[in-house]
């Protein structure tokens, strides 16, 4: 684990287990959230795609004028990032009719241009110390581009192979689990397995909010989209606060014994 102390000053959390679970809720919300307003409140995609750019941008400026990690301000923008990649995703696939795979490509070639154009800009890809304006720039664009990629590959691999949103779900699990293993086995660069791992959760947190939200003839639970956002939104919330209340016991502990 990382020292608390010196991470005070960071703008984004640590890479914990607990910050991989909360990430998955942000992007299985991100989907449902998405879905209500695109689907259920039948705004369509584009309409919603600007209104959650807009959401983005508010929550983007709250985090960037923050001096360092702020829970309430970070997860707020990631959760933005993964509503703005469900609309975007769904206009470019649907809309503009350019299907699953070609957008998965080209927003794939886009990850990468964008991490190759940062790692020359700064020396590293920085993905658990962010201080500096610049890297919290890439940091921010890598995650809203690899949003939407995740959106594209979840779809592409329940519907598009016949696998459905369950055997989807099980697909990026036993993926992630990969990632994970590499992690712990092998020399593979730390930066290069986050950002696999990032575009991962998202695809798993689409295929998991289809399975809840999407009707049971099509494979899901038909739990509805409204309701499904607000439980997850109050799980995730409830996991923030208590991982924001374990970083600060451990921060202010160090100062108490001076």
């Amino acid at each position: 684990m990382a020292d608390v102390k010196s991470d005070t000053f960071s703008k984004v959390p640590q890479v914990t287990l607990a910050f991989w679970i909360i990430k998955i809720l942000a992007t299985t919300l991100g989907e449902t959230g998405g879905d209500a307003l695109s689907m259920t409140l039948n705004l369509g995609y584009a309409i919603s795609t600007v209104i959650f750019l807009a959401f983005f941008a508010a929550t983007l400026t709250a985090q960037i004028a923050s001096r360092r990690y702020h829970p309430l301000f970070y997860w707020a923008v990631v959760v933005a990032t993964t509503t703005v990649g469900t609309t975007t995703s769904d206009y470019i696939d649907r809309t503009l009719g350019l299907g699953y795979v070609l957008s998965s490509a080209m927003l794939l070639c886009a990850v990468v241009v964008i991490l190759f154009v940062w790692r020359m800009s700064t020396g590293s890809i920085a993905v658990d110390h962010i201080t500096t304006r610049k890297n919290e720039f890439f940091y921010w664009i890598t995650i809203l581009v690899s949003n939407t990629l995740g959106t594209a590959l979840g779809d592409f691999v329940a519907t598009s192979t016949g696998l459905g949103f369950e055997g989807g779900a099980l697909v990026f699990s036993a993926l992630i689990a990969l990632v994970a293993a590499a992690h712990f086995y092998t020399r593979i660069s730390t930066s290069v397995l986050f950002w696999a791992a990032y575009v991962l959760t998202r695809p798993l947190g689409a295929t998991l909010g289809d399975t809840l939200t999407k009707p049971v003839a099509d494979g899901g639970l038909d739990l509805g989209r409204i309701a499904s956002s607000l439980v997850i939104l109050a799980v995730m919330t409830a996991g923030i606060v208590i991982v924001w209340r374990v970083w600060e016991s451990r921060r202010v502990a160090p100062a108490a014994g001076n």
